[in-house]
């Protein structure tokens, strides 16, 4: 039998483990950034076009590499970060295995141009697809400058993997978000097709996150710190009100290194236990310091997972911090997130000297509704105006089905929900779902209206850089929409006119829910979800069902739609109560 095992090309060999490195244009941001943090750069500018798909340059102020090592940079584990196996389990820097360039370079036309601060001339290198093509003295500032072209171009099954521009971009702001907010005090600057996205000056954690993330978050941040002399906590958590249901605004960080922990997220979440609604995830930038042989981060090729050696003393740190400073912050758990807050404005009335007037309530004992009796004119009217006073509180008892007894077969339970005999079954109806698929049906039938309704006063939201760059992927759809709005100042979105329907007051969470949706989609894919938010916004919950008669005109029109069980999004709108079982309990 012939030999079958044999050694691969060097170029061959470079573009498999590029494979693992270089996974999308962000895996060359973070590489870059990351090494130029490493050669002590103060100062770092991210220049990124057709988001990162034809170029991709970092430039930096660090100490720039020699002549030969910038050559040897590209060789595959050429690195000057370790030199023994016990190195890796002592990791203070960012990059390390020496992989990075080389994976870079054996995808894409990479060129280097460098020079150290003693050096009186730099060098400049350039490879094409792992190909080394030349190198020759330059003149050039000190630091690196390093550009990263054509991405893929000579693997084009992988190129054509990329998602669009926007969601590829959204990838790079993650990254440059993740090591500006682990370096406040260096400056950062990001452009995409000239464009600038970031300007971020050194100065403290909280003016870099405020600075990231926009100015609405600052006010809700609370200060977490602790020290245990093996370990360090410190950074921020957000309020509540900052918590968001989707992911996106929760950090990690140790030594420096952003990392991701399912494990710890739900160290955070346990923090927040009854201060939370279902579903929210709350908003959290933290970091951790200790020594560095008590952490491995050599278990994932990003680098983005890691291991502690004390990971559950770890988890109650952070539970119990967290716990500590909302308590001294005065956040505490709500009693009742559905209270009603006209009752607020009725208790908080000024007093003027004296007291409030219980009302009198007068019953008519011998009144009998089947006795027939001549009544006046007048008396008609004012029992009119009495039963128009009083039907919201005394529902209809008119039946709207010739199958159904309304009367006898429903009922509201103190949880929203409401509890229907139908075909011999008892059901538990969530009647906001069942309204949404309701609403969602009828705006389904209905040409899309660009009808707008100009506002009085316009408004103004303050929109954080992420927001702003998921505005300008959007903003050509908004006019047919109904949507007047123009960037007014730098972070400042003003808005004019608005959909006819859009109430002033749902406008700016409605806004708020449409950038929160935009992670990671593509613009093509906004019109559903913009149509998912405004059947939502024109739904009613299962709190807002009070009365049996607005609880019968939705079964009603949900029946009229063959009673569907689930909503598209596989969520029940009913349940079936077992009756049987139930009897078992007495």
């Amino acid at each position: 039998m012939s030999d079958i095992i044999k050694l691969l090309p060097d170029h061959v060999a470079n573009q498999i483990a590029a494979g693992e490195v270089v996974q999308r244009p962000a895996s060359i941001v973070k590489e870059l950034v990351e090494n130029s943090i490493d050669a002590g750069a103060t100062k770092i500018e991210l220049i990124i076009r057709d988001a990162g798909r034809n170029l991709i340059q970092v430039v930096d102020n660090g100490n720039g590499m020699s002549e030969t090592d910038a050559r040897l940079a590209f060789e595959r584990h050429a690195t000057s970060k370790i030199s023994t196996t016990e190195d890796i389990f002592r990791i203070s820097t960012k990059g390390f295995r020496g992989e990075a360039l080389a994976s870079i370079a054996a995808v894409a036309e990479v060129e280097l141009k460098t020079k150290t601060k003693d050096a009186k001339i730099g060098t400049n290198i350039y490879i094409e697809g792992g190909g080394f093509q030349f190198q020759e003295p330059i003149q050039t500032a000190e630091g690196s400058n390093f550009s990263v072209k054509n991405l893929f171009y000579n693997v084009p099954a992988r190129r054509k993997f990329l998602k669009n521009n926007n969601i590829e971009f959204r990838h790079i702001i993650d990254e440059f978000q993740r090591v500006a907010l682990a370096h406040e005090n260096l400056d950062f600057e990001l452009f995409h097709n000239d464009d600038i996205v970031f300007r971020l000056r050194k100065g403290s954690l909280l003016q870099r996150i405020v600075d990231v993330f926009g100015r609405k978050l600052q006010p809700l941040l609370i200060p977490i710190k602790e020290d245990l002399g093996w370990i360090q906590l410190n950074g921020f958590v957000a309020k509540p009100e900052g918590a968001k249901k989707n992911r996106g605004e929760q950090f990690f960080f140790v030594n420096g290194r952003y990392f991701r922990s399912p494990y710890f997220n739900k160290a955070v979440q346990e923090a927040f236990e009854g201060l939370l609604l279902p579903g929210y995830i709350p908003t959290f930038f933290l970091f951790l310091e200790l020594d560095p042989q008590k952490v491995d981060v050599n278990i994932h090729p990003q680098k983005t997972e890691v291991k502690f050696e004390d990971d559950n003393l770890i988890f109650a740190l952070i539970r119990s911090t967290i716990k500590r400073s909302l308590g001294i912050y005065n956040v505490s758990p709500s009693l009742d997130f559905e209270r009603d807050s006209g009752m607020d404005a009725f208790l908080n009335q000024p007093k003027t000297g004296g007291s409030f007037k219980a009302p009198e309530i007068v019953v008519d004992r011998d009144y009998n509704p089947f006795r027939e009796e001549t009544v006046s004119p007048g008396e008609k009217v004012a029992m009119a105006e009495m039963y128009q006073q009083n039907i919201q509180a005394e529902p209809s008892k008119i039946n709207l089905f010739e199958e159904e007894d309304f009367d006898e077969d429903l009922m509201r339970l103190p949880n929203g929900y409401w509890l229907f005999n139908k075909n011999g079954k008892t059901l538990m109806l969530d009647l906001g779902r069942m309204h949404r698929l309701i609403v969602s049906e009828r705006n389904a039938k209905k040409k899309r209206s660009n009808e707008k309704h100009t506002l009085l006063f316009s408004l103004e939201y303050h929109m954080n850089e992420t927001e702003k760059n998921k505005f300008r992927s959007i903003k050509k759809y908004l006019p047919e929409l109904g949507f007047e709005m123009i960037i007014a100042n730098d972070n400042v979105l003003r808005i004019d006119a608005v959909p006819q329907g859009l109430k002033e007051t749902q406008v700016m969470k409605f806004l708020e829910n449409i950038f929160e949706i935009l992670e990671y989609r593509t613009e093509e894919e906004f019109l559903d979800f913009y149509n998912s938010q405004w059947n939502k916004i024109q739904s009613k919950s299962r709190f807002d069902f009070l009365y049996k008669m607005d609880a019968e005109q939705v079964i009603k029109d949900f029946t009229a739609l063959g009673f569907p069980e689930y909503l598209p999004s596989g969520k029940r709108c009913f349940i079936e109560v077992p009756l049987d079982e139930l009897k078992n309990k007495f």
